[in-house]
């Protein structure tokens, strides 16, 4: 069992986003939310972070409540990347991906051996070992990405939920984190949950997508099972022209207008 999401009720303050919700995101897989902006994507994945508390339902983490793990076991099992983090002024690389251990911190005690060999192996994985004595804020985005990925990696977490990871980078640098993303979900088997916009970018890398709109699942599946020209009209009100990979069976969004009332 991955994250299993039993009529969630999330809201901000008193304006309801997502009004019952009821799914399950598979584990050991890529799972993207799509949808039209404002339909509660992120909202869906900060409730699962538990930057938002559900004001109904219940959300479970490998059978175990969330609502009743501490926050440093929570850490243990899952990392949050939001959108647009904050980097602190000054910091170089080592040092913003050791704030990944911070779970595993006891007070007033430093980083460990094994520590030290987490946080180089993640830099490792990520390909920004070279960069670790660079200041983070003097790195193009593409490269900052990844040293936040890096962090989340440090966490040696089973779970990885990304808040738009893709935005603002250019297609090169977009192609490069959502396949650096998927050689980590391959390599150490991590369910890996995203906000996305790019719908090609959902066909091609998702093993499992949930289309979200005015708060509600309208659909969820493979990319070949649910990415088709009735299910665009529905979630975008758009007329797609899709065509299929040959080599490996996802589909392609190759022209879309609006629909005309």
């Amino acid at each position: 069992m991955g994250i299993e999401i039993k009529n969630l009720q999330a809201a901000y303050e008193d304006r309801i986003i997502i009004p019952d919700a009821s799914l399950v995101i598979p584990k050991g897989k890529v799972t993207m939310l799509i949808g039209p902006n404002g339909c509660g994507k992120s909202t869906l994945l900060k409730s699962i972070a538990r930057t938002i508390p559900a004001k109904r339902g219940s959300i479970y983490l490998h059978g175990e409540d969330i609502r009743r793990m501490p926050p440093k076991s929570l850490a243990k099992k899952m990392a949050v990347l939001p959108q647009s983090p904050l980097v602190p002024e000054g910091i170089q690389v080592k040092e913003l991906v050791a704030y990944g251990r911070f779970p595993y911190q006891k007070p007033l005690s430093g980083l460990k051996r094994a520590d030290h060999e987490i946080i180089r192996w993640a830099m490792e994985k990520t390909g920004v070992l070279e960069l670790e004595e660079r200041r983070v804020e003097e790195l193009s985005g593409g490269q900052r990405q990844r040293v936040w990925i890096s962090l989340a990696l440090a966490q040696k977490t089973g779970v990885l939920l990304l808040d738009e990871p893709t935005t603002y980078l250019d297609m090169a640098h977009q192609l490069e984190i959502l396949e650096l993303l998927r050689k980590l979900n391959h390599e150490e088997k991590t369910t890996i949950v995203m906000v996305i916009h790019e719908l090609n970018h959902a066909s091609k890398f998702a093993d499992h997508i949930i289309g979200m709109k005015q708060g509600h699942i309208l659909f969820e599946g493979t990319p070949k099972e649910v990415i088709h020209v009735e299910n665009l009209r529905k979630l975008y009100e758009i007329e797609a022209v899709l065509m299929e990979n040959k080599d490996k069976g996802y589909p392609i969004c190759m022209d879309y207008s609006l629909i005309c009332e």
